[in-house]
């Protein structure tokens, strides 16, 4: 029987950009289209879909908004918190959702937190600090060069340009000062790990199953050596997935084991990607958990399906039967009878 499912989203064309927004400031937003497709593919099931919007048009509908379930992709808009403002919500009304709890939304957007979970549990993530302007970059700079400058609580590559690998003290502060000033948060600071880009989506809960392997590459090169993905290729689409990713099975093996474990650290559920960087000699590390990944038919977190023979559709509504199972709404032998 299908259920009422609400979608809770933030779309692009609703951002209102300030003058001192910069050009990155909504690309984690959602695309019209994406939504419309998500809706497509819970309809696609026999469910019907109530549009939710953010989180004001949220408040709006409190206490009852007339649905069985939220299917959540949210990103918020502005602060470290903003992508853990629906979650929270919905927790307080007691209105069952899909997704991450704002707990783990919360830690895991703040990067320098995800990555002390990590290191608690024995992740390979890359040595860090967090640097400000009036930081004393010499001292906390115990790594060495090359470095790579981002933002501390940023997703989409925002803020990551040709100029975040740095080579000396002259350019890391230049970049540091890039963030501080741009962004209005700390810059996080991290070794540079020379070598090959992956990602691994994970569904479900019990247990959570990671999907193949995807492999990054640039201008038809997967080893990447010293190129990394910045916002510019984010615009103009310039670097491909590549999945399955073309990497011997102990080593995909070794990505999804990662991959489960980070899924774990941070308390995610339902669905989630992991992405990784692997130096020459063949070593993981791994760069950060996205709780709220793409969910474009276009992006890299659905192209798993292809490889396992599932549509979009079926990827889609996977996540929310994983759901459904974890809230009660759903038994899990009806699940496996889709």
């Amino acid at each position: 029987m299908g259920k009422k499912v609400g979608l809770t989203y933030d779309l692009k064309s609703d951002w209102q950009a300030s003058c001192d927004d910069p050009i990155d400031a909504a690309a984690e937003l959602d695309s019209s289209r994406t939504v419309e497709c998500l809706k497509k593919a819970f309809e696609s099931a026999g469910h019907t879909v109530k549009l939710i919007g953010g989180v004001k048009h949220l408040l709006k509908m409190l206490p009852d908004p007339g649905v069985d379930i939220v299917f959540n992709i949210a990103e918020g808009h502005r602060g470290r918190n903003r992508e853990a403002q629906v979650p929270l919500i919905l927790e307080l009304f007691n209105i069952p959702f899909a997704g991450a709890d704002a707990l783990t939304l919360g830690l895991t957007l703040d990067k320098g937190t995800a990555k002390k979970c990590f290191i608690a549990d024995g992740i390979p993530t890359a040595r860090y600090f967090k640097a400000s302007a009036q930081d004393d970059l010499g001292e906390l700079n115990t790594i060495g060069f090359p470095l790579f400058v981002k933002t501390l609580h940023e997703g989409t590559s925002k803020g990551i340009t040709p100029g975040s690998r740095v080579e000396n003290f002259k350019r890391l502060k230049k970049q540091v000062d890039f963030i501080n000033v741009n962004y209005k948060q700390p810059a996080l600071v991290e070794e540079f790990i020379k070598g090959a880009e992956f990602t691994v989506g994970i569904i479900g809960n019990d247990p959570p199953v990671a999907m193949p392997v995807v492999q990054y590459a640039i201008d038809g090169k997967t080893d990447l050596g010293n190129a990394f993905y910045t916002y510019a290729h984010v615009v103009d689409k310039s670097v491909e997935y590549i999945c399955p990713a073309p990497i011997n099975e102990n080593l995909a093996k070794k990505l999804q084991d990662i991959a489960i474990c980070v899924y774990k650290s941070v308390d995610c559920r339902d669905f989630g990607r992991v992405d990784f960087r692997m130096d020459k000699e063949g070593n993981p590390y791994v760069l950060e958990i996205n709780p709220l990944p793409n969910l474009s038919p276009d992006d890299v977190f659905v192209l798993f399906g292809n490889e396992l023979g599932l549509t979009y559709n079926q990827v889609i509504n996977k996540i929310l039967d994983e759901a459904l199972v974890r809230t009660g709404l759903l038994q899990r032998e009806e699940a496996y009878k889709k």
